[in-house]
């Protein structure tokens, strides 16, 4: 690592440094809207036991091991937030197919449709702050953002 700092012009350091307090200042911005979007789901719900919600509308069914590996959070706290979430209606456990043993996890009509009435809000906000760019643009810094998450050099045209 002190190898590759050594090679940091400053000019690449100022904006790795401006880049990282723009991510700063979206995080405080995120974790509000999670926050906000939990509560309008169901009164008192965790932020975290939304994003278990969030995450298993956008890549399930799954089962507990495999959304307590997508979130890296602990298992036990999360079998906790599904039984909420299958008390509230939102999600149902069924049998794995292929392990009989595990219980895939799904969001049902109720659970996608509260969480989309939950985002709408932020949603809106989203739409109104970029109405300016342009669809290439918006689609650019999504491809940049998945590269820098996951730790690839995105496609340059």
């Amino acid at each position: 690592m002190a190898d590759v700092m050594s090679d940091v012009t400053d000019d690449r350091r100022e904006a790795v440094q401006a880049l990282e307090s723009s991510f700063s200042e979206l995080m405080t911005v995120f974790r509000r809207f999670v926050s906000e979007a939990a509560e309008r789901v169901s009164p008192g719900m965790l932020p975290a036991t939304f994003k278990a919600l969030s995450v298993v509308s956008r890549f399930g069914p799954l089962t507990l091991s495999a959304l307590a590996e997508r979130l890296a959070a602990d298992k036990g706290f999360l079998s906790r937030s599904i039984t909420e979430l299958e008390e509230l209606g939102l999600v149902t456990r069924t049998p794995d197919p292929n392990d009989r043993r595990s219980r895939l996890i799904a969001v049902t009509e109720v659970g996608h449709q509260r969480l989309a009435e939950a985002r709408a809000p932020h949603q809106s906000r989203l739409y109104e702050a970029m109405s300016d760019w342009s669809v290439d643009e918006i689609r650019h810094l999504s491809t940049l953002l998945h590269a820098l998450a996951v730790g690839e050099v995105p496609a340059r045209d």
